[in-house]
Order: C-alpha cells, then sequence, then structure tokens
C-alpha cells in the first residue's frame, strides 16, 4: 500500500511539473520559430529537450533513492547534481563548437531554457504543496512529562 501510494505521488509530482513545463516549451518553440525563424525552432527545441530531459533525471534520482539510508541519497543527489552539470557544460560547449548562431540562436535557447525551468520548479512546488496537504499527520498527544501548573 505504501509503495503504491508512494509510486502515485511521484507520479503526481512529475506530472505536476511537466504539464507545465510543456506548456511553456511549446510556447517558447511557437515564439522562437516566430521571432527567429529555423534558428529560434532549434533553440527552443533544443532548450526544451534538455530541461526536460534533467529534470526528469532528477525525479527518477529522487524516485530510486527513497528507501535509501540520508548519507546515500545526498551522494547520489550530490553526484546526479555535478554530473548534470558537466553534462550541461559539455552539451553547451557541443552545440557552440558544432553549430553556427546561424543555425541555432543562443538567445532563444537561454530564454527558453530559464523560462522553462522556471515553469517546471513552479509546476513541481504547486504539485509537491497539493500532495502535503493530502498526506495524513500523525497523530499528537499531551505530554505526560511535563509538571502540572501551579494554581
Amino acid at each position: 500500500m505504501s509503495e503504491q501510494m508512494s509510486d502515485q505521488n511521484e507520479v503526481s509530482m512529475w506530472r505536476g511539473a511537466v504539464i507545465p513545463a510543456l506548456s511553456v516549451a511549446i510556447l517558447s518553440i511557437v515564439l522562437g520559430v516566430a521571432l527567429k525563424g529555423a534558428p529560434g525552432l532549434w533553440g527552443a527545441l533544443l532548450a526544451s529537450f534538455t530541461v526536460l530531459l534533467y529534470f526528469s533525471v532528477h525525479l527518477f534520482i529522487s524516485k530510486i533513492s527513497t528507501n535509501l539510508d540520508p548519507m546515500a541519497t545526498m551522494a547520489l543527489a550530490m553526484f546526479s547534481y555535478f554530473a548534470k552539470v558537466i553534462l550541461m557544460g559539455a552539451l553547451l560547449l557541443v552545440v557552440t563548437k558544432t553549430t553556427s548562431p546561424d543555425s541555432v540562436n543562443r538567445p532563444v535557447f537561454a530564454i527558453a531554457a530559464l523560462s522553462i525551468t522556471a515553469a517546471w520548479l513552479a509546476g513541481e512546488i504547486r504539485a509537491f504543496v497539493k500532495l502535503r496537504f493530502q498526506l495524513p499527520l500523525p497523530q499528537t498527544s499531551p505530554r505526560q512529562d511535563s509538571a502540572p501548573d501551579p494554581q
């Protein structure tokens, strides 16, 4: 029961983040094409793919680290973070060295990536808050070890 509930929570978190991010990605692709043509299309598509992939990996890491002890979870999170930073740097280096600004518009890529990231984070926070309100809270009982009030 608990594992099924955890899976439902993960899916809810992913869906809550993906829907706004995809909406902004589609909007950025349309605006990129309208404002900059084919280079805008490729910049927005590359940004959309990169952001959606990287944040999906983040949720996958949180899913597989559910039953790990806190130290292992922290190590996995830090490894994931540094790996994504290094891979993002490598991706940007490859794109910069192998394509011209005439084929992939850099400002469209940057604006689209930042906008999609903001939409993903806002959707993830919203989904988390909604899940948090649905979780049962543990019952608290009055403290027995406190001394009675002298009156």
